[in-house]
């Protein structure tokens, strides 16, 4: 680092609640990442230990991953850079090895951003709640002082590749080799999941699976010449809709840059919600429990999520446990209740054996597995996992946002509903026939709605009430 006079560092711009993301040259520099590299080592008390460092495929991630790890060795820890991986990948080498680590990604956020995901020993989370911002306060302290001060010993630097670790484990979770032959596109988005998708699902490292893999966009590129690496929206759906209609493939599948997060697409080129994917998954998970002699596993959803998963897992034997939208707290529920799987509307899914964290991957395993033990179309199966006909979430841009809840709320307040404030404000009919939540952003002037009904007609007359009392 060098030393210049009056300066005066502000990190909370990039500084998030669970992790850090900024714009590259600007409020995210090499820099400032060296800084924040020695400020993780003094927080979480890591000198002498080992810790993993790696980036995505944007282009400033080898370049703050050295930075990072400069930081961290000078504060005594001795660093193993993972080089290229997937945000999966750092959760399975933070767990695998029990080590805390760092992974350099702005997940679906454009090519200018970068950002770190960092995550403790066990591949616990470290948010705001538990040590993102000391770690902010002290790499504010460094660049103001204008330098670091250095351990007794320095650390070591080395290098470690953990893909083929990472291919194996997964592969042990779930055993695919019996499947019957399938045909698979999978759109990488050029992000990660084109270095993971022929690790795990091909041949690169492991032996052949039984299935044709259709690569679309499998080139790394942080600039996303293709389309921008989110799933979310669904016009980045369309070139993989397209694909597996041509093909005539079976199943697509849709990763974000940094492959935490998975997207299916049936054989019609269909998407199927992620709410359906919980229930598909918590099924399985819920009877690989039950067969290893644990009696009521426990499946963790967020409130967004359809109504169907707690019905099914109730069905199954299993308990629900409901909780608010984001992943830090679904972790700890996780850890709380040792839960054995959990899903989120935005296609986040959690594992217990993979140290509660999420993982794309491991999902779209379990699909797999699902449809290639069976012999009907993706499409068939994944309706008996959505029974009922949801809005997706619409955003409005509100100033005023507990004023339009309030109006809502006004207008509701003589039907037959019950209303709860786990996580913005959501109305639920008394007789099931349909609920919808209200959240306000944290971030951004929006209240995002999530309606669900029992059929198309209610559904769209919930949605188009609320939404005319919300802009009203």
């Amino acid at each position: 680092m060098t030393s210049e006079q009056n300066k005066n560092f502000d990190l909370s711009a990039s500084f998030k609640a669970y992790d850090v993301r900024g714009i590259v040259g600007e409020s995210i520099t090499a820099e400032i990442v060296e800084a924040v590299g020695a400020a993780f080592i003094d927080v979480l008390g890591l000198e002498g230990e080992t810790v993993l460092v790696g980036g995505d495929m944007r282009p400033s991630s080898p370049e703050f991953s050295q930075a990072f790890a400069n930081g961290a060795a000078r504060r005594g820890a001795n660093v193993q850079l993972l080089d290229l991986i997937s945000t999966d990948e750092l959760y399975y080498a933070c767990g695998a090895l029990n080590a805390a680590g760092a992974t350099f990604t702005a997940s679906h956020n454009p090519a200018e951003y970068n950002g770190i995901k960092m995550a403790k020993a066990g591949a616990q989370p470290i948010s705001s709640e538990s040590g993102l911002k000391e770690i902010q306060v002290l790499a504010e302290q460094y660049l103001n002082e204008g330098s670091i001060p250095a351990a007794a010993v320095r650390g070591q630097i080395g290098v470690r590749d953990v893909l083929r670790d990472y291919s194996e484990y997964l592969r042990q979770l779930v055993d695919l080799s019996g499947s019957r032959p399938l045909k698979i596109v999978v759109d990488a988005g050029n992000g990660m999941a084109g270095l993971t998708t022929p690790a795990v699902l091909g041949n690169k490292l492991l032996p052949a699976l039984p299935f044709e893999i259709i690569p679309l966009y499998f080139e790394l590129d942080g600039s996303f010449p293709n389309h921008p690496a989110n799933p979310l929206e669904p016009e980045n759906l369309r070139d993989l809709q397209a694909a597996v209609i041509k093909h005539g493939a079976d199943i697509g599948l849709a990763f974000d840059g940094d492959a935490d997060r998975c997207f299916v697409i049936d054989e019609k080129g269909e998407p199927v919600s992620p709410s359906a994917i919980t229930g598909m998954v918590a099924r399985r998970e819920i009877a690989r429990a039950q067969a290893s002699g644990e009696e009521t596993p426990v499946i963790i959803h967020n409130l967004l999520t359809s109504k169907a998963v707690p019905e099914l897992v109730a069905k199954d034997g299993g308990r629900a446990v409901r909780t608010r939208v984001g992943h830090s707290f679904i972790k700890a529920v996780m850890a709380e209740e040792g839960a054995v799987f959990g899903g989120e509307h935005s296609a986040h899914f959690y594992f217990r054996d993979f140290w509660n964290a999420d993982t794309g991957m491991l999902a779209a395993m379990h699909v797999l597995a699902a449809l290639g033990e069976q012999d009907g179309p993706l499409s068939e199966l994944g309706r008996q996992y959505e029974p009922y006909v949801s809005s997706g979430e619409i955003n409005s841009e509100i100033d005023d946002k507990a004023g339009a809840v309030e109006r809502v709320r006004l207008d509701f307040q003589n039907d037959d509903v019950e209303i709860d404030h786990m996580d913005g404000s959501t109305f639920s009919a008394k007789d099931g026939s349909w609920w919808f939540n209200l959240r306000p952003s944290n971030t951004e002037p929006f209240l995002r709605l999530n309606a669900e009904a029992k059929d198309l007609p209610t559904m769209e007359k919930i949605r188009d009430r609320v939404l005319a009392l919300v802009r009203a």
